[in-house]
């Protein structure tokens, strides 16, 4: 699942992001983009509950459709 996270724009986002969905499943996969300011997260957690986990850091977020 891909999410976009406008505001992300620096290390410390990044890490925030990270620690946010670490806490929903520790044993998640996270890929950030700063460039584009995407976050791709591969977890057996629901998109839903991804979503939520990055608003409460702080994030506005999106999911992208995946193709």
């Amino acid at each position: 699942m891909k999410f976009s996270v406008p505001e992300m724009s620096c290390g410390h986002c990044v890490a925030t992001i990270e620690k946010a969905v670490k806490s929903v499943d520790p044993d998640a996969e996270i890929a950030c983009d700063l460039a584009s300011k995407t976050v791709e997260i591969n977890s057996g957690s629901s998109a839903s509950d991804m979503n939520v986990a990055i608003k409460e850091a702080g994030y506005d977020s999106s999911l992208l459709e995946t193709a």
